[in-house]
């Protein structure tokens, strides 16, 4: 697609670079603006909606089904904002802040369930986390934009305009972690989501990984013999291919359902109750979690859910070299772990408080600690203070 017009008597045609009709209507608003101001309009520039019909034909069908959905959504989003004609380099802090305050503003209207005719989709309010993801897409395709060719030995974009600039965060962040106790309780109603949960929970719990990768694992990837399972990269966030030790427990759970299963062979150990051939999808699975919460009487509590399980795997193991814990539980770095998952419990503080030694002139030296006395005068009863200090 092109945009035609005449500057100073002069024919001048520029290549749009994509296909899209409505972003050719507003190049052409754009240039006819820039021609009644007498400025000239640059016949090279690459404009927002250019761009993402590019990355989006080339780079997005590279990844996964989740992130290619989120590429489409965030392109959408970013040109709802800004506008499919808006010339990249002109981006500035400026753009960026109002996208953020643009963001909030509208918040996700995606429903939990499909709304009946009558009924508008629940507004809820959109985090920073959330925000700092668009705006992570954003600046992967600008960076790739400054590496990719134009096709005339040229870069699409000479540099990133919006390099370096501050994500937005949120002064407390709901991390919460499901106790023990919680956990006992939706195991037991667990049953009555559905077959499948009950094994659902217990992988979760005993290998402290994703419930999407749980989801996407096959009877081949485990080998109980070996207490073994092998996390395959196409399934796994990070696509990181390892394998990782099962417990005791969660080898006795596998066979037993593969027991009561009369049909294996390589299937999904988690398939979909209506489609067989496809595994239980996230969405099935947050709805199963919700359902959790309600039978076993547990108040539910934003930014629970099943990556709770992961922080619990995190908090009772932060005993574990960080290292190993990584591993066990497929994290890419340790600094994560302390980050993001692992939470203080009361348990390990006052482990540390009575295992505290003493300062000596020797170097520390763990000593006995014995507890102190309560010399706090009680009422009526008479001080002695010495006569001078």
């Amino acid at each position: 697609m092109f945009l035609e017009f005449r500057e100073a008597g002069r024919r001048t045609r520029v290549a749009l670079g994509h296909r899209d009709i409505e972003a050719a209507k507003t190049a052409a608003e754009n240039a006819a603006s820039a021609l009644r101001g007498h400025r000239t309009v640059p016949a090279g520039a690459l404009r927002l909606g250019m761009l993402f019909d590019i990355y989006l034909r080339e780079v997005t069908p590279q990844k996964g089904k989740s992130a290619q959905g989120h590429d489409r959504r965030a392109a959408k989003r970013f040109s709802e904002c800004w506008g499919l004609g808006r010339e990249l380099m002109t981006l500035s802090r400026r753009d960026w802040d109002r996208f953020i305050v643009w963001r909030r503003e509208n918040g996700d209207l995606r429903p939990r369930k499909a709304p009946q005719e009558h009924q508008k989709p629940e507004r809820r309010e959109v985090r920073s986390r959330v925000i700092v993801q668009d705006l992570k897409f954003m600046r992967a395709v600008l960076n790739w934009a400054t590496q990719a060719g134009d096709g005339t030995g040229k870069q699409l974009l000479e540099r990133n305009p919006l390099d370096k600039l501050p994500y937005p965060t949120d002064a407390s962040v709901r991390r919460p972690v499901l106790v023990a106790e919680a956990f006992e309780k939706m195991l037991a109603v667990a049953p009555r989501v559905s077959p499948l949960c009950p094994l659902l929970l217990m992988t979760v719990h005993e290998t402290g990984h994703r419930v999407g990768a749980v989801l996407q694992l096959r009877w081949s990837d485990l080998d109980l013999d070996n207490a073994r399972v092998r996390w395959r990269a196409e399934s796994d966030k990070l696509r990181s291919a390892h394998e990782t030790p099962l417990s005791v427990q969660a080898v006795e759970w596998f066979k037993r359902a593969r027991r009561e299963r009369a049909h294996l062979g390589d299937g999904w150990v988690f398939p979909a109750p209506e489609r067989p051939l496809q595994p239980v999808s996230r969405h099935r699975a947050r709805t199963w979690w919700d359902r959790l919460e309600t039978l076993s009487g547990i108040e539910p509590e934003p930014g629970r859910g099943w990556h709770s399980l992961r922080r619990k795997f995190a908090t009772e193991l932060k005993n574990t070299p960080l290292r190993d814990l990584a591993q066990l539980g497929g994290w890419k770095s340790a600094q994560t772990i302390l980050k993001c998952y692992q939470r203080a419990d009361d348990v390990t503080l006052r482990a540390a408080l009575a295992s505290r030694g003493s300062l000596t002139a020797a170097g520390l030296v763990s000593v006995e600690r014995t507890p102190r006395m309560d010399t706090t005068p009680q009422i009526g009863q008479k001080t002695h203070r010495p006569a001078s200090a």
